[in-house]
């Protein structure tokens, strides 16, 4: 426990799932956390559970796809905490589904502005917080779909993909100026978004229920805790030698 006593995290798309459990760990891990989301009553609820457990954190309403709006959310998070040591860059959105001629060009433009221009408008922010104290760690959250295609899913799938591009970039800029920069791709996650998502559409909710039994070698839906202690750990001390990495955690989706 208190892995990260005196650090500061940011996590964005702090408000649900992935992004909760993420802040959820950092704070009991003992950092300083930094939420940001467009949902104010899931942000809000992740730092109020946080402060009744004892930890420090501060909900900030942020746009990832205003680069204006990041700017503001950094600078924020280094005003009440002082610095910034770990950056969990996880907000995102899946967008509808269409096949690649069918999808439209507005549900292309704001995926991509979200999914992939986000983390890029998030790490041009958060590196040179970091470069100033000499240390840091990226997070950025890819999908099993940035690993393998997706059918229907042609702007998610790219998004997905170009996360990881950009991730091993900048990794290679930074590693010797004490940044790492690393991404995990989780698989099905059980989350509200994706609970959401199902609700509203019973058969594809039956079609990838049966697909996950079928073809994921551990045959179960993963839940959001699991990915976060990846996320956690690849921002400790422990994994100090590592960066660049594309870590799946997906029960084995993409081994096969």
């Amino acid at each position: 426990m208190g892995v990260f006593i005196d650090k500061v995290a940011l996590v964005t798309g702090g408000g649900s799932g992935i992004g909760q459990a993420s802040a959820f760990a950092f704070a009991r891990e003992g950092a300083c956390v930094a939420i940001a989301d467009v949902d104010d009553a899931g942000g809000d609820s992740t730092a109020t559970r946080i402060h009744e457990q004892g930890g420090k954190a501060v909900y900030i309403y942020c746009d990832v796809s205003d680069i204006d709006a990041v700017e503001h959310l950094i600078n924020t998070t280094v005003d009440n905490f002082g610095r910034l040591d770990c950056a969990v860059n996880n907000a995102g959105i899946q967008g509808d589904i269409a096949t690649t001629a069918e999808c439209s060009k507005n549900n292309w433009d704001q995926t991509i502005a979200t999914n992939l221009s986000g983390i890029w408008h998030c790490m041009k922010a958060e590196i040179p917080q970091m470069l100033e104290i000499g240390s840091g760690s990226i997070v950025n959250v890819s999908s099993n779909f940035g690993l393998v295609g997706s059918q229907g899913m042609p702007a998610y799938s790219a998004s997905k993909h170009g996360i990881i591009g950009l991730t091993k970039t900048s990794a290679l800029e930074y590693a010797k100026l004490g940044i790492r920069v690393n991404a995990v791709c989780p698989g099905p996650v059980q989350t509200p978004m994706v609970d959401k998502i199902l609700a509203a559409q019973p058969e594809l909710a039956k079609k990838i229920v049966a697909a996950i039994r079928e073809k994921e070698p551990v045959g179960r839906w993963g839940q959001a805790e699991e990915i976060a202690e990846s996320v956690i750990w690849l921002c400790s001390s422990a994994a100090s030698f590592v960066t660049g990495a594309i870590l799946a955690v997906d029960g084995g989706f993409v081994a096969q």
